[in-house]
């Protein structure tokens, strides 16, 4: 099965390059390549891309803005799957990107495996790095910022067990972990994630991990409402 991916970023020869990468890799298609925001939102629509890399700094609409309406303006099917390429430090954009949807980060500087790796990662949807790595960021981010003034989803859509999945989701456990801490099949556990996920409107396992701060599930450094204490 070939994964379906669009290029997106300002940058002509590292756009290229990328591409060129992508179009000699096993089990990869490239569908095309966007220059600025809108060419990537509009590209996203027409070709229905399953991962697009991401640029931050793209002209007309940034990455981050540019992830949040393919995200938000996407009505059938799974999502594409968003990787924010950058070289810059990921604190001032973490939160936001992950909060839009994106599945997280990758540096412009990834060697190529790694690259292909993070990218049937996420097609799969899968985390391109640990699960702990997604908590850990957040927290440093919610640690030093003041909390966002926004719209969250109403977690009283969820059954106890969704929130308990999420909690784990939150605090950084895998799939497989969440089964044995739940004593649960594993298969159970991704049937409880992509329920919870279609109730609460979200497009990523990261975002997930966004609103369990949001809405006060789990806190920085402490114990969330929920039964599960956060470490």
């Amino acid at each position: 099965m070939t994964t379906r991916v669009l290029v997106a970023d300002d940058q002509e020869p590292f756009r290229t390059g990328v591409a060129a990468i992508l179009r000699v890799a096993a089990g990869i298609g490239v569908v095309d390549e966007a220059a600025s925001g809108p060419a990537a939102v509009e590209s996203a629509a027409r070709h229905r891309p399953d991962v697009i890399l991401m640029g931050v700094r793209l002209p007309g609409l940034d990455g981050i803005a540019a992830t949040a309406r393919i995200v938000a303006g996407h009505r059938e099917g799974p999502a594409p799957r968003v990787l924010i390429l950058t070289t810059h430090d990921l604190d001032e954009y973490l939160y936001a990107a992950l909060r839009a949807g994106a599945c997280g980060f990758l540096p412009m500087d990834t060697p190529p495996q790694r690259l292909l790796a993070a990218i049937a990662a996420v097609a799969e949807g899968d985390l391109p790095f640990a699960p702990g790595a997604v908590r850990r960021l957040v927290e440093a981010y919610v640690r030093r910022h003041t909390p966002l003034v926004v719209a969250v989803p109403d977690l009283g859509r969820l059954t106890a067990r969704e929130i308990d999945v999420l909690t784990l989701i939150a605090r950084g456990l895998s799939n497989t972990d969440i089964a044995g801490s739940l004593g649960v099949a594993e298969g159970t556990v991704k049937t409880h994630v992509n329920r919870l996920m279609s109730k609460l409107g979200l497009a990523s396992r990261a975002q997930a991990v966004v609103v369990a701060y949001e809405t006060g599930l789990v806190r920085a450094g402490g114990t969330g409402p929920g039964r599960h204490p956060y470490a």
